[in-house]
């Protein structure tokens, strides 16, 4: 199938689109560290994990079936059934190092992967390990439960980033023979299932798809997905029926789960499975572009709001409940048992990226940064090869970071989300450029017509002092548009050393004029140490605050401390200091202040009392969030009691 097709004729929308993250550099500072150790470190040894641990063995399609290596759980499902979306992830963050950094082991390890899949693959385009090589009778007859279409997404997003990495187009048109097949196979028309994968994926798979081909039925079977999901009756009660199972036996209850309980148009809360959530509301962003479709847009608005204003936690983390890896009741934070998987938090990240290419709002890009340096970044370890699935905000000690999961899907999502960082900082239209996110580094992007060279010099996010140059072959008139971060309360800008009155629309410092080669802009942003306090319907955090600085979320660690941070109570109004210490994993700002602790030295085998126990000062020091389970074993907090 050619790539150049002809789309449904309409008018073309002004949106931004964001930068091609291969044309952007990070040349120093945070993010140079990071992305280089995961694709040094983290990419490679994703890759020997995936054979250690038996995955590989699944794409031997012509050997019989060997022992599972995820049993079945009581549910019916082994986290076998959805193996083939770990490739796909693992192959979408390779691809997105090999274009500035060409690695042909990666490559060849790429291609031996793609080999076995379109080996494979059946005549009719099916494409699922499990049900090809065990039950390949099941195929489809049990969307709600196994992830059929998920791990199909996983592999299609995987083979548009290795054909825009490198140009094969090989594994893309595996995968397109896969979608052809979903398309003769679902849909409203006579003879067709109208069903849905219950765990959203292959919908915004298909607009990246689309965007590739331009195919219109690429972008009507991704709408078709998200408008079928939610009708009643529901698919998923026909198709259980068909199994011979009483839909009233179904294990989670309620197709709020999978955010099928009704059409997405009518949600207005979010519910279920934070991961599922997260991916449908970035499918429902792509469409509402894609298709001009206001309704969609605003049933996004209403989610985001809700999620933002009463389902957060302060890292950035989603989903406190692991009986559903998701929602509860608004306001549900607790911290010791926070879930708040590392994929939720990604997707939170692809979700609020969407929403701001559509509208310019700091209100998207605020939580993707927050998203960015705390409650993503926790999941991977600084040695870029341990991870966490949950991200708890308390421990006493009982958290490791392990090499691999059972249920491996984060390693991969927070690999593919670090090595494409450089499509998140920019986006550009017509005769515009806006600026998202700082870090050092340079980029190229396009202005209409006109090449523009952008470099950021400056050590965020431990310094708010950025210096942005602009490299032009000719003078050029358009709009900079510069995201004042939601926590800043005060904000400095300069044009070639001249201060400027900050000209300030939804959260974006707005510049116009005609720039020269060599023009610079310096953005100032202060810093100070922020208490934050939760909400009153918050009640595990009543009593407590937790301590930010810029975007960046601290805890206390154990480590640290020498006792655990549970003991300590610190002042509303004491100093604490913002000190960079180069020597803590790879350099990072610490705060450090006075505070007490509760003295336990004179209640020997006492449990309890009527005397409360004794304060004494002491010292404490907080660490970044995103650092904390890197050192030692022991007790972690990031809501302190306040005296």
């Amino acid at each position: 199938m050619p790539i150049a097709q002809k789309s449904q004729s309409r008018t073309p929308i002004d949106r931004y689109v964001p930068a091609d993250h291969t044309r952007v550099a990070f040349t120093g500072g945070f993010w140079k560290s990071w992305t280089e150790t995961v694709r040094d470190v983290t990419i490679p040894t994703q890759h020997m994990r995936l054979d250690e641990e038996g995955f590989l063995e699944v794409l031997d399609f012509d050997k019989p079936a060997g022992p599972l290596v995820r049993p079945i759980q009581p549910s019916g499902l082994s986290m076998q059934h959805f193996f083939d979306s770990d490739f796909g992830k693992w192959i979408e963050a390779a691809s997105y190092t090999l274009k500035n950094n060409p690695n042909p082991d990666i490559e060849a390890k790429i291609d031996a992967i793609v080999e076995k899949l379109e080996h494979g693959q059946m005549s009719d385009g099916y494409l699922n390990s499990w049900f090809i090589r065990r039950e390949p009778e099941k195929r489809w007859t049990n969307l709600r439960d196994l992830h059929e279409m998920y791990s199909m997404g996983h592999l299609l997003e995987g083979a548009v980033a290795y054909f825009e990495a490198t140009g094969k187009r090989r594994f893309l048109d595996v995968m397109i023979r896969a979608v052809d097949h979903i398309i003769d196979t679902f849909g409203r028309e006579p003879g067709k299932l109208r069903g849905y994968d219950a765990h959203e994926e292959i919908e915004l798979a298909l607009v990246k798809l689309y965007r590739v081909t331009k195919d219109p039925r690429h972008l009507k079977l991704a709408t078709y997905f998200v408008d079928e999901r939610g009708q009643m009756p529901s698919y998923y009660d026909e198709e259980a029926r068909k199994r011979g199972e009483d839909p009233a036996g179904y294990v989670f209850q309620t197709y709020a789960y999978s955010q099928a309980h009704m059409p997405v148009r009518e949600q207005t809360q979010v519910v279920g499975h934070a991961v599922r959530a997260m991916y449908l509301f970035s499918a429902m962003a792509d469409l509402a572009f894609e298709n001009d479709d206001e309704s969609l847009k605003s049933a996004c608005d209403r989610l985001f709001d809700n999620l933002i204003g009463r389902q957060l936690y302060v890292t950035g983390g989603l989903g406190p409940s692991a009986s559903n890896e998701g929602f509860t009741r608004e306001y549900d934070l607790p911290n010791e048992t926070a879930y708040a998987e590392t994929c939720a938090a990604v997707a939170l990240g692809f979700f609020s990226h969407r929403m701001a290419q559509i509208e310019l709002d700091s209100k998207f890009t605020d939580k993707l940064e927050t998203v960015l340096y705390n409650g993503a970044l926790s999941g991977i370890s600084r040695d870029g090869e341990h991870y966490f699935y949950e991200n708890v905000l308390e421990s006493h000690g009982q958290n490791r970071r392990w090499k691999w999961h059972y249920c491996p899907c984060c390693p991969t999502n927070i690999a593919r989300f670090i090595t494409s960082l450089g499509q998140y900082f920019y986006s550009t239209k017509a005769d515009e450029v806006a600026i998202h996110l700082y870090g050092e580094n340079a980029a190229e992007l396009s202005v209409g017509n006109t090449l523009l060279r952008l470099k950021q010099t400056t050590e965020y996010p431990w310094n708010g002092d950025v210096g942005i140059s602009l490299g032009l072959e000719q003078p050029k008139h358009f709009t900079l548009r510069l995201r004042i971060p939601g926590w800043c309360r005060d904000a400095g800008a300069f044009v070639n050393g001249e201060a400027i009155k900050l000209d300030v629309a939804k959260g974006y410092a707005v510049i116009e004029r005609e720039w020269k080669d060599g023009d610079e802009v310096r953005l100032t942003f202060d810093m100070p140490v922020d208490r934050l306090y939760a909400h009153p319907a918050a009640t595990e955090d009543n009593g407590r605050f937790a301590l930010r600085r810029g975007p960046v979320i601290f805890c206390v660690e154990e480590a640290d401390l020498g006792t655990e941070p549970q003991r300590l109570r610190l002042s509303s109004e004491g100093e604490i200091i913002a000190n960079y210490d180069a020597a803590l994993l790879g350099g990072a700002t610490v705060l450090e202040g006075d505070a007490l602790e509760a003295d336990a030295s004179d209640w020997q085998e006492t449990l309890y009392r009527t005397e409360p126990p004794a304060l004494k000062p002491r010292r404490f020091r907080a660490i970044p969030y995103h650092l904390w389970a890197n050192r030692e074993p022991g007790a972690m907090a990031v809501w302190l009691h306040e005296k």
